[in-house]
C-alpha cells in the first residue's frame, strides 16, 4: 500500500512541509515512535472510539493512555474503545492501526489532544506499520477541520 492519495493531497494543498519515513515493522506506537527516532509526545496515536453510535477518531502523544470518562466528556456522551472489525472498513486504503491521524479524510469527527497541539512538529502514520509521515505544521491541518480537546489523556 502507497500513502493515500487524499492525505498527500490534503498535507500539499495546505502547504505542510512533509517527509514520508520508513521504518521497520512495529505494532506499538510507542515502538514506531522509537523506530522513527522521534520522542513519543511528537508521535500521533490514533485512537478509534465509540460515542453513543457513532465512530471518532481520537489523536493523542503515542506515550500516553487515552482516558474515556475524558473522553466522553468532551463529547456529552459516553466513549468506549471502538473494535476493530466495526471501523476497518472506514479505513479502506489503511492497515488498521496505522490510520493517518486526518479523520476528515474518512468522515470522522477528530478530537486532538491538547498535548499534542503543543508540538512544533510531529510524526504520524501514514497508511501501514512501515510508513510514517513527518509533518512541520501538519497539526494545523488537523485542528482546521478538528477540535482540539482540553486533554484526554492519563
Amino acid at each position: 500500500m502507497k500513502i493515500p492519495k487524499q492525505l498527500i493531497d490534503c498535507l500539499n494543498d495546505n502547504k505542510v512541509r512533509y517527509e514520508i519515513l520508513h521504518h521497520p515493522e512495529a505494532v506499538t506506537a510507542q515502538r514506531i515512535a522509537q523506530a522513527e527516532h522521534v520522542k513519543g509526545r511528537h508521535h500521533a496515536k490514533v485512537v478509534i472510539v465509540k460515542s453513543g453510535e457513532q465512530h471518532l477518531m481520537t489523536v493523542l502523544p503515542a506515550d500516553h493512555q487515552i482516558d474515556l470518562k475524558k473522553v466522553g466528556k468532551a463529547t456529552g456522551k459516553a466513549a468506549s474503545l471502538a473494535k476493530e472489525q466495526d471501523f476497518k472498513s472506514l479505513f479502506p486504503d489503511c492497515s488498521i492501526g496505522a490510520m493517518p491521524p486526518f479523520g476528515h479524510l474518512y468522515g470522522l469527527p477528530t478530537f486532538v489532544d491538547k498535548r499534542l497541539a503543543q508540538e512544533d512538529y510531529i510524526v504520524f502514520e501514514g497508511n501501514r506499520d512501515e510508513d510514517g509521515v513527518d509533518g512541520l505544521g501538519s497539526l494545523a491541518v488537523m485542528c482546521g477541520r478538528s477540535r482540539s480537546g482540553e486533554g484526554f489523556v492519563h
